[in-house]
Order: C-alpha cells, then sequence, then structure tokens
C-alpha cells in the first residue's frame, strides 16, 4: 500500500507537479523517488492532492441528475446555487452525527441547496428510506429526515413515530413507500452510488469534490466554496 501511494505520488510530480514541486517534473522516476524519501514532510500534502485529484476523476464521470434530487428531498434552500449531495442511510451512525454540521452549513448559508439521496444500504433501513421519499412527497421531508434520526436505529416504531412527528398523511405514506415510484428511486441513488464507487455512508458530492465518510463541516464549506470560486 505504502509503495502504491508512493508510485502515485511520484506519477503526480512528474505528471504536472504541485506548487513549488515544479523543479521535480525533470527528474527520473528513482531521483524522484529518492527526494520524496529524503523529504517524508511533503508527503502528506501530496497525499492530499493526489486523493482530491482522483476525486475530481471520479467526478467527471458521475452520471447525469446525481444533482437533481427527488422532487422535495432538499435540505437548505431549494433553489439555492451551491449544492452539497449527501448520500445516507438511517442506520448509519456516522450518518447521524453528520447532521449538525450539515444544519451549521445550512444556517450559515443562504444560498446552500442539500441534495440528499436516499442510500439504505445497512440491514433494517429500505422502509425508512422508502417512508422519507413518502415525506417527500407530501413537503415534509426535512421535518421526517430529522424525527427519523432523533428516533434511533429504523424499525416499525421508529419509522412509525418519526412519521407522526413530521406530520405525515400516514395512509398515503405508505402507499407511496410500496409504490414503483419510490422503487426506482432507490434503484436509481444505488447506480449513482456505485458509479461514483462509493464505500459507504455518508459520502458527499461538495461543489466539484468527493468526499466519502464523517468529515468536519468546515471540509465540506471548504470544498463548497473552492468550487464557487
Amino acid at each position: 500500500m505504502k509503495n502504491h501511494l508512493l508510485t502515485a505520488l511520484i506519477a503526480l510530480v512528474c505528471g504536472f507537479a504541485g506548487a513549488g514541486l515544479w523543479s521535480l517534473s525533470g527528474l527520473g522516476h528513482i531521483q524522484t523517488r529518492n527526494y520524496l524519501l529524503s523529504n517524508p514532510q511533503i508527503l502528506p500534502d501530496m497525499a492530499e492532492a493526489y486523493q482530491r485529484e482522483q476525486a475530481k476523476d471520479r467526478l467527471a464521470q458521475a452520471p447525469e441528475g446525481v444533482k437533481q434530487p427527488f422532487p422535495g428531498a432538499v435540505l437548505g434552500n431549494p433553489e439555492g446555487s451551491h449544492v452539497l449531495v449527501k448520500f445516507t442511510d438511517y442506520g448509519c451512525t456516522y450518518c447521524r452525527q453528520s447532521i449538525a454540521g450539515t444544519d451549521e452549513l445550512i444556517a450559515a448559508d443562504p444560498e446552500l441547496k442539500v441534495v440528499v439521496r436516499e442510500w439504505p444500504i445497512f440491514e433494517g433501513s429500505e422502509a425508512a428510506a422508502r417512508m422519507a421519499l413518502a415525506a417527500a412527497k407530501q413537503g415534509k421531508y426535512a421535518a421526517f429526515y430529522h424525527a427519523m434520526f432523533e428516533q434511533g436505529p429504523p424499525s416499525d416504531a421508529t419509522i412509525a413515530r418519526a412519521a407522526q412527528i413530521a406530520g405525515l398523511d400516514q395512509a398515503a405514506a405508505k402507499a407511496f413507500a410500496q409504490s414503483d415510484e419510490a422503487t426506482a428511486e432507490l434503484d436509481r441513488n444505488m447506480a449513482f452510488a456505485r458509479s461514483m464507487q462509493f464505500s459507504g455512508t455518508p459520502s458527499w458530492i461538495a461543489g466539484d469534490e468527493v468526499i466519502e465518510g464523517l468529515v468536519p463541516p468546515e471540509r465540506l464549506a471548504e470544498a463548497l466554496k473552492s468550487a464557487a470560486g
């Protein structure tokens, strides 16, 4: 793994070289390797640059429509010009822990639109994801989203309580949850996640970057700001 990363960093340097490292681009592979081994303090920055470059490549391959929400499945400003996409699962502890940070971003940026893609990969989560889509159809997505995470792991009881807290028409919601439209959306999100090579939740598209895992809100804000210019 270490050799693989070092090789990748050498390729990164020789391919386009980072700021202040243009002199390395003319060195051979062995010389570059020796330089990096002799100056390990630059490796973290190089690794981050490499990872971001890889993320941009993945985003370039993103399928059309990944930033277009299922109608109503949005947090923040539905018409916002700054777009953050979140792939989430109600059974995911890290997804639950990310809520406060996402809410902070929304409060700080009136132009932020958070497109939530329901991706139920944990056992027992699909029913909650289907009810969330039903809440979106009723214009009560944000209320259900927060209530569902607050109730704890998905179960018939916690889903019912979250639906009640959100004020859903539960008969209509249960009917929609079993609809072909809900199934198609979950299938679409699964296809999106696979095409983006996501390995778990939460996963993000923040501006022009692909980010995986629980990250500080400042990291997401930085990516959004960079994309906004």
